[in-house]
């Protein structure tokens, strides 16, 4: 924080020793300004706003309390501290009362109570702002809230909407983004099935913000990163002493969402001893902390998701078969990245910019052969592990040109065993005339190819699949004209 953020406390004293002393205190925490009669401090209070004023009782002029009581009708916001070396005196403590004194000190003060003295003077007065803003805003029938919520619920929509979820035209998810937001209007619990990394998460948050429940809070846990015996205290809370570290209640993450969404991710790891007390809770809209007696309601939506085909779980007795039909009232299937081949070049542009922003290489770009390595490969870890290579090859990389080069071995590799296998246009390019031997010698070309565009231009590795020996290999290229380079 820079001094001119700092609160501004003004010391009233005559007494210059007195002043430096107070100053010494306060300096690390405050900006100070001083003041030696009420007619300095009144030109400081015209031109600055003061958090706090510390003022002495006796002072030339006019005394502390006396001056103090104009400022509480003048500046109402500013903290009243008096300080004095008497206490008997009636006129002192009428004073004090009239005007509405925050806290008396006795001389001789101590330096850490003064400076504990002002800092409470300060929070206190933060808070006494922040309430009187609030009761404005209620008091006015709160547009200003409103207005406020619906900001934060239009910028959470931009985020988290639909058109968020990267997809190219005729993608695989626009069906699933369609069906997802027509489910969205309604109240229904939602399963959404897919790979990790698919993006599970992404939808669910979607079918929140395009929900009735919009304005409600929007919490998730990953039922498989926390072991079992704290799901349910994490979940649904805890009172103090119910267990060894229950130091103090705690709230749990469905009536923290109380009137808006919870998303339960890899639900298919729960044990059954757990899925028993999920399954009463959305039976019976309300739950138990853990060493409670007292149930509590709530009101939430559940979405879950699950990379495990819960149906097969249900068949072996890992998963209960009531909570699967009362979690999956709709089942929403994320298809994996290799099923939305047209989808990766989109998402790989998306993925970048935001990679290369955070690296702070906002100029890198792929090269269309870049482009066409990474959509060739099977991506088995999906949208993360995407993003976990393209952030690699910026790391790595010098050049503002991503090529194939900058990738890890295996997209290279995965690049040629797809660029290996005969397209549409090779198969219908084999003569449909000709002897025999001709056609056996083009469909023998066509083998040749693919096998050494595997095995990436390695004659050794070709000709020994082929068993055939290096000298036979090179001599059947010559032959069909393959480039041997």
């Amino acid at each position: 924080m820079s001094p001119d953020d700092l609160p501004v406390v003004l010391l009233v004293d005559d007494e210059v020793r007195s002043q430096d002393a107070m100053r010494r205190t306060l300096d690390e925490d405050f900006r100070i300004l001083t003041a030696s009669s009420a007619d300095e401090a009144r030109e400081w209070l015209t031109r600055q706003e003061v958090a706090v004023i510390l003022c002495d009782q006796r002072m030339p002029g006019q005394m502390g309390v006396d001056f103090l009581k104009e400022v509480r009708e003048r500046w109402p916001d500013t903290v009243r501290i008096v300080i004095s070396g008497y206490t008997d005196s009636e006129d002192i403590i009428t004073g004090i009362n009239e005007a509405g004194i925050y806290q008396y000190i006795l001389k001789p003060w101590v330096p850490d109570h003064l400076l504990a003295t002002v800092r409470t003077a300060v929070e206190a007065r933060t808070l006494q702002q922040g309430l009187s803003r609030l009761e404005l805003e209620l008091r006015t029938g709160a547009p200003l809230l409103k207005a406020r919520r619906a900001q934060r619920l239009n910028e959470a929509q931009a985020v988290f909407g639909f058109e968020r979820i990267i997809r190219a035209p005729g993608s695989p998810m626009e069906g699933v983004c369609a069906m997802a937001a027509r489910l969205a209007r309604y109240d229904l619990p939602v399963l959404v099935l897919g790979e990790s990394g698919t993006g599970k998460e992404l939808l669910a948050r979607a079918i929140h913000y395009a929900s009735p429940r919009q304005s409600g809070p929007f919490v998730m846990e990953n039922c498989a990163a926390i072991p079992d015996t704290l799901l349910e205290s994490e979940l649904f809370g805890h009172k103090r002493g119910a267990f060894t570290g229950a130091y103090e209640d705690h709230i749990g993450l469905f009536q923290r969402a109380h009137g808006g969404t919870v998303f339960l991710d890899e639900i298919g790891e729960t044990s059954p001893a757990f899925q028993v007390k999920l399954l009463r809770v959305l039976q019976e809209g309300e739950l138990r902390p853990v060493g409670s007696t007292r149930a509590v309601p709530v009101d939430v939506r559940v979405l879950a998701a699950t990379h495990r085909t819960l149906e097969d779980e249900v068949k072996a007795g890992r998963f209960r078969e009531d909570l699967y039909y009362r979690i999956a009232g709709t089942t929403l299937h994320m298809p994996a990245l290799r099923e939305r081949a047209d989808d990766i070049a989109v998402i790989a542009q998306h993925v970048l910019r935001h990679v290369a922003q955070e690296l702070g290489r906002p100029e890198v770009h792929f090269t269309p052969e870049a482009l066409s390595c990474l959509s060739a490969y099977a991506w088995p870890g999906n949208i993360r592990e995407l993003r976990n290579e393209i952030a690699r090859a910026v790391a790595l990389s010098d050049d503002v040109a991503l090529r194939p080069q900058a990738f890890s071995p295996r997209l290279r590799c995965g690049e040629a065993a797809s660029l290996a296998k005969p397209s549409a246009p090779e198969l219908a390019s084999l003569p449909r005339k000709g002897t025999l031997a001709e056609r056996l010698d083009a469909v023998e070309a066509m083998v040749l190819r693919e096998v050494l565009a595997r095995h990436q231009g390695n004659k050794t590795r070709a000709a020994a699949e082929l068993d055939l020996s290096r000298v036979g290999l090179r001599a059947k290229m010559q032959r069909f004209g393959l480039d041997e380079a």
